[in-house]
């Protein structure tokens, strides 16, 4: 079943190849394309397009599927292009010529697009929440570990002390920062096309701010070929959210595997956690760190896969929008993927006592050194000079005590601060607005 079907079909060459994985990318959206659909319909009765009988037959069928497809019994059938046909197809077998007045003052053009926002709407949240339960263990984990110190490096060679406490909340800081990004994202996805056709408006009396207010969003794209030119936009901008998540936890999984090296062994995990070799019964391979760090590089990608299949493309809705969900829709679960693997690691890690009281890092106090002169009325040139003459002649012998107090050092890494700082951004993207005006439709 095709909407746009005619009197003669394509080719079936034709057919298999513009449906690609279309059927199966649309199963990410029957959810959407209910709610959609429930909105649409709504609005239809209330600027008199359908009866208030016909609108309220629909309306209890559409609740009826959308209930079905929350228990996985609604699926998209063999032979059905996609779930715009599937769910008109169903209302018309349960309804007749009714359900075939969905489609009234739409296109299967701001359909999808009405979905697609709807979806990656859903999913960033999801994502947040995600998140934020990745954040609680980092910033957990920097309190825990504060006063353990760690080697800190500039070029990969030995540079200046650290704590555990510091790496843990810089991780946690970084996530928070990603969230600014995934705002951006979000807000962007919580405009309403619906009701922008196949791009050019309708000649029917639409309301397209009733169909906003009931699926929650913000406010609607205003033109209606600007609501048709979002599509791929709002999929880049996730893109790039996403992009920034995976780059701070492919980071963090490099350092991982750094410090579980025996060369650094700052950090392990039990057994269990990591693998082994075919030939070698010592190994305890970082395979997690490894998979994460790769999966997330391919998560880095996805921008520019997308401005690849939107560049030179005008105005207007085109076929080559459709490849854009096979990049875009499987990547939330990839990344949630990868935020689970690194709780379920870091909440198992070991962290080494006196890692600096090992003789090979003696130089990281060095600059400790520098200032302890400068405190004493030296110039800090000539207390640099000083200091690099010891190192030289082999009379440097430094104290291992650091004493950083500034915000955001050893002494003083800010948890609190890092804390409401990510608190009041994940409040910023006010999920209840939209989840309550979704209930208010379903209910």
């Amino acid at each position: 079943m095709k909407l746009w079907q005619k009197s003669t079909d394509s080719r079936e060459e034709v057919n298999t190849f513009t449906a690609g994985q279309d059927s199966k990318m649309d199963e990410f959206l029957i959810k959407a394309d209910l709610l959609g659909s429930l909105a649409h319909v709504k609005m239809l009765g209330e600027v008199g397009l359908l009866s208030g009988d016909e609108t309220k037959q629909l309306v209890a069928e559409l609740k009826k599927i959308l209930s079905e497809a929350e228990s996985g019994n609604f699926k998209i059938e063999a032979g059905v292009e996609d779930v715009h046909s599937q769910v008109e197809l169903e209302l018309t077998r349960r309804l007749g010529d009714v359900g075939k007045k969905i489609h009234s003052g739409r296109s299967r053009n701001d359909q999808v697009l009405t979905d697609i926002k709807l979806f990656l709407r859903d999913e960033i949240r999801l994502l947040a929440v995600d998140i934020k339960e990745t954040f609680s263990l980092f910033l957990d984990l920097s309190v825990l570990h504060r006063d353990k110190l760690l080697p800190g490096y500039t070029h990969l060679q030995l540079a200046m002390p650290s704590s555990f406490g510091l790496w843990f909340g810089a991780y946690a800081e970084s996530l928070a920062d990603d969230l600014i990004s995934l705002q951006g994202a979000y807000r962007f996805a919580n405009r309403n096309p619906l009701g922008s056709a196949a791009g050019y408006g309708s000649s029917f009396p639409l309301n397209r701010d009733l169909t906003s207010k009931l699926l929650g969003f913000e406010a609607p794209h205003i033109n209606v070929v600007n609501a048709q030119m979002s599509r791929g936009k709002a999929e880049k901008i996730t893109a790039q959210a996403l992009s920034n998540i995976a780059a701070t936890l492919s980071k963090m999984a490099m350092d991982a595997c750094l410090y579980m090296n025996p060369n650094f062994g700052f950090i392990s995990f039990p057994q269990e956690l990591t693998t082994g070799s075919s030939i070698m019964p010592h190994k305890k391979n970082p395979d997690v760190f490894e998979l994460v760090r790769a999966r997330c590089n391919q998560l880095q990608s996805l921008p520019s896969e997308i401005t690849n299949v939107m560049t030179n493309l005008p105005s207007g809705y085109h076929r080559d929008f459709q490849v854009i969900k096979e990049i875009i829709f499987p990547a939330f679960a990839q990344l949630k993927d990868c935020l689970a693997m690194m709780r379920l690691m870091f909440s198992n890690v070991q962290i080494r006592d006196g890692i600096l009281e090992a003789e090979q890092y003696k130089f990281l106090f060095s600059v400790e050194e520098v200032n302890k002169l400068v405190l004493q009325g030296i110039p800090f040139r000539d207390a640099y000079r000083q200091v690099g003459a010891m190192i030289e002649s082999g009379t440097y012998a430094p104290s291992h005590t650091v004493n950083h107090t500034h915000l955001g050092s050893i002494g003083n890494p800010g948890t609190e601060r890092i804390k409401a700082y990510f608190e009041n951004e994940f409040d910023r993207f006010n999920f209840e607005f939209s989840l309550n005006a979704i209930r208010e439709l379903t209910s």
